[in-house]
């Protein structure tokens, strides 16, 4: 594993107490950032902690990236904890029901878009001020093939990460004139808990899609946030980093 060059900073990261979210904090700390793990599951975010542990700085933040005021009290309290934050992985997604557009049940709907989309928006509207003030930032939205090409029977979770997509040239724009570099990836699926959400027959569906033949791996993706979250990406902003094994047709 190559070492990105992290040393001195913090970094936060939505979701982190497993799949895609806890590699990436894995990597981040691996390459010498302090790393806030903030996630909803506050026993099992506690016990990625204590396991993560020997790799650096980590601390453990109970929060909700759908409620506005948590996610202010998850800043603050990581600001008091670290002393700012330099990165931003906005990582927390779920897949919501497999069901075709006129069969979506509305509050499933609702649910995906709150967490998937509006949480990336609070938590950057948390984090943004704090970055411009100290002249430096690096924010890595996880978007996903399917907010690309649109996946059939996940219309919530393909326009929310389309959504993602979108949400990041719009940042990046606004930051361009900073040191704040905005981009996102798009992975393919990958073998994590959110599985457990889907039908077999969308597993099945995912993977036909993959020129690869197998799913990305989540240290594959964190090898990716972590060059983004790093000083040497310099210069992109408003980015969609491709990771789907060659399914991306643009």
């Amino acid at each position: 594993m190559n070492r990105i060059d992290l040393e001195g900073r913090r970094a936060v990261v939505t979701g982190a107490a497993q799949g895609i979210g806890r590699a990436a904090a894995e990597r981040l700390l691996r390459s010498g950032a302090a790393v806030a793990l903030w996630d909803q599951d506050a026993a099992l975010v506690a016990a990625t902690c204590a396991e993560l542990a020997a790799e650096g700085r980590v601390e453990a933040v109970a929060m909700d990236v759908t409620d506005p005021d948590s996610v202010s009290a998850a800043c603050a309290r990581t600001d008091k904890a670290l002393g700012g934050i330099d990165i931003l992985v906005n990582n927390a997604g779920i897949s919501g029901p497999n069901a075709k557009t006129w069969d979506y049940d509305i509050a499933a709907w609702q649910r995906v878009l709150d967490i998937d989309l509006t949480g990336v928006f609070l938590c950057c509207r948390a984090v943004v001020p704090g970055m411009i003030e100290r002249g430096y930032g690096r924010i890595v939205n996880v978007a996903s093939i399917a907010g690309k090409e649109g996946n059939p029977n996940a219309v919530a979770y393909s326009a929310a990460k389309g959504g993602v997509i979108a949400l990041t040239k719009s940042l990046g724009k606004e930051l361009a004139e900073h040191d704040i570099a905005v981009n996102c990836v798009t992975p393919a699926a990958a073998k994590t808990r959110i599985f457990d959400q889907m039908t077999q027959e969308q597993i099945d569906y995912m993977l036909s899609k993959i020129p690869r033949g197998r799913f990305v791996k989540v240290e594959e993706v964190a090898a990716l946030i972590a060059w983004l979250a790093s000083a040497d990406c310099a210069f992109t902003t408003g980015g969609v980093f491709d990771i789907s094994g060659g399914r991306a047709t643009y």
